[in-house]
């Protein structure tokens, strides 16, 4: 027989373990990203570049190109004022991270990342949604 504190000790781990595998790729995302804003902020290309999925590289197939094309069409994630990581929604392999950024304006924006595990077990930015309004609409 198992004695009843062991029990309890089971069904806690049981019942909070779906919730720290959810959490996983939540923390890895949110690393991924503040890690991509911080190459951003030091002017480096190559380790912004690395957190790009195979299909945004596809689409700008040089770290020079694809940094161009942040500095010009996402000003805000390339140079935040401040920023801070708001809701998140895991789907199979993809996570959705809400980031409410404080733009070089001084306005506010809602960023929304969208990463995708891939076949290395590793989560890549696959895209980022920006909207002129914090918090964002229901992810």
């Amino acid at each position: 027989m198992i004695p009843l504190k062991a029990c309890a000790c089971i069904a806690v781990l049981l019942t909070f373990a779906p919730m720290a595998r959810a959490a996983e790729p939540v923390d890895t995302a949110q690393s991924i990203i503040q890690s991509q804003i911080e190459a951003f902020l030091s002017d480096d290309a190559e380790t912004a570049y690395s957190f790009a999925s195979p299909q945004i590289k596809g689409k700008f197939p040089d770290k020079s190109i694809f940094f161009d094309m942040v500095k010009r069409g996402y000003a805000p994630v390339y140079r935040p004022g401040n920023f801070a990581f708001g809701r998140s929604k895991v789907e199979g392999d993809t996570v959705v991270q809400e980031v409410l950024i404080s733009g070089p304006d001084g306005k506010d924006w809602t960023a929304l990342y969208v990463l995708v595990k891939q076949p290395d077990g590793s989560y890549k930015i696959n895209g980022v949604q920006m909207l002129q309004q914090a918090p964002g609409p229901e992810i």
